[in-house]
């Protein structure tokens, strides 16, 4: 069977993307190179109508947006960039006798025991001086660096009858034979081409070395670390790239049917967003809680000519879609999924509903998301949680705080969330590239 190569672009992009400042730093690239400008948060903004733009927020957040003529509202994907790891801290370096270990903590809800036994790197970006000033340098030590080693199951005799795992105790991964301060530091450095006595800060996290793979007996599936959410956010920046490459094209030759009829009102302005800590809640500067879309959607809507009552006409007229990967019917838990809503991997996008709005879709957004998918002939399917189990959450409901307008919760069906290595379907990601391109053509849903 041949790769999917939607999929194989996904593995790719995961590899060179070890931590949401690379993630953020490759997406920046791909943008430039298709003609985008850079915008500065610090600086004024002087837009065009035609014109392609995109602004980032602390090295780990970003928007990315298009100015069609006479835009009538904004038409938003968003996702997430981080995943569940671990942060080194400050002066990490412990050792004793025989070993040194780095000292670290937890970066959201992660099943621990898969970071056991796997060679382990280090990646993030270190805050140095330069010329004067504070300048960030990304770190990449893309080398096989650290190990988290089990407990022999002759010393722990339950090991295998789920003992707790205690992170201060039991997952201090090895960096080294014999005690040594500051070589954490020094490879950082060396890694950025920097001096160790140049670093005032840092932001350094574990990553997983394993490369992502297609598996299965017709290798129908995908696994990689970071899945959840990388997988969403460059599938959905294909497609908003793909989109604009015909952004002047008419809506209904785009094939977008009874969608594109809705644009009698104008078109919207594409909007791709992707923020950092969704998996620690989401409430930071750069987070989906955080000013970061509202500010930009606000200051794009003054630039080119807005005032405050154009922009909330705007906000009314418009969507988002919040993308964040689901649960896969799982092959060894069926017990775990609801009776009647139980998605597959390579079963098409998974819509998502929670009756107490943990996910954002309801009538009317779930109507808007059918559309679309059934014009384009993109296959779709439902998840909801067991009604005696409490589930997760994303984004969309959080971003809809500082921007409220119509969302529906979206995603691509997975096995082992959150786990260091995850699974996805191989055809999915395509599906979810062809929405995200024909929702960016299409015009407005209401007003």
């Amino acid at each position: 069977m041949e790769k999917d190569k939607t999929a194989a672009q996904v593995l790719s992009f995961i590899e060179k993307s070890p931590s949401c400042f690379h993630v953020i730093h490759n997406l920046a690239d791909m943008l430039l190179t298709a003609g985008y400008t850079a915008l500065r948060e610090e600086e004024r903004w002087n837009l065009t109508a035609g014109g392609k733009y995109f602004v980032t927020r602390n090295g780990s957040s970003l928007i990315a947006f298009r100015v069609p003529e006479g835009a009538a509202g904004f038409h938003i994907i968003a996702s997430h960039c981080d995943s569940p790891t671990f942060r080194i801290k400050n002066r990490p370096e412990m050792g004793r006798g025989y070993y040194t270990k780095l000292n670290i903590e937890k970066y959201g809800g992660m099943l621990c025991s898969t970071w056991f036994d796997r060679p382990l790197s280090v990646a993030g970006r270190l805050l140095v001086r330069e010329n004067g000033r504070i300048a960030q340098k990304l770190v990449d030590l893309d080398r096989d660096l650290l190990m988290i080693p089990s407990l022999a199951i002759h010393m722990n005799r339950k090991a295998n009858d789920g003992v707790p795992i205690n992170v201060q105790t039991d997952m201090l991964p090895v960096l080294c034979e014999g005690p040594s301060q500051g070589k954490m530091r020094e490879l950082a450095a060396e890694a950025a081409g920097v001096s160790p006595g140049d670093i005032l800060g840092d932001d350094l996290f574990l990553v997983n070395r394993q490369k992502g793979t297609f598996w299965g007996a017709s290798e129908e599936f995908i696994a990689s670390p970071k899945l959840d959410d990388l997988e969403c956010a460059f599938t959905t920046f294909l497609g908003f790239l793909a989109a604009g490459k015909s952004a002047g094209a008419d809506a209904a030759a785009a094939g977008c049917g009874a969608a594109a009829a809705a644009s009698a009102g104008g078109q919207c302005m594409p909007v791709y967003c992707v923020f950092d800590n969704e998996e620690v809640g989401s409430t930071t500067k750069q987070g989906a809680a955080s000013t970061f879309l509202s500010d930009t959607l606000m200051r794009a809507n003054r630039a080119l000519g807005g005032d405050e009552e154009s922009y909330h006409m705007a906000v009314a007229r418009s969507f988002m879609v919040s993308a964040d990967n689901a649960h896969a019917l799982h092959p060894n838990a069926e017990q775990k999924a609801d009776p009647v809503n139980r998605p597959r991997m390579n079963g098409g996008i998974v819509m998502k509903f929670s009756a107490n709005q943990k996910y954002t879709t309801d009538g009317m957004s779930e109507a808007v998301f059918r559309t679309i998918c059934e014009e384009n002939q993109i296959p779709y399917q439902v998840f909801t949680n067991r009604s005696d189990m409490l589930g997760g959450s994303t984004l969309g409901n959080i971003a809809n705080t500082q921007v409220s307008l119509n969302t529906v919760d979206i995603g691509l069906a997975q096995l082992a969330m959150h786990s260091s290595y995850e699974s996805a379907g191989a055809k999915d990601p395509a599906y979810l590239a062809a929405f995200a391109e024909a929702f960016f053509r299409s015009g407005v849903f209401f007003g």
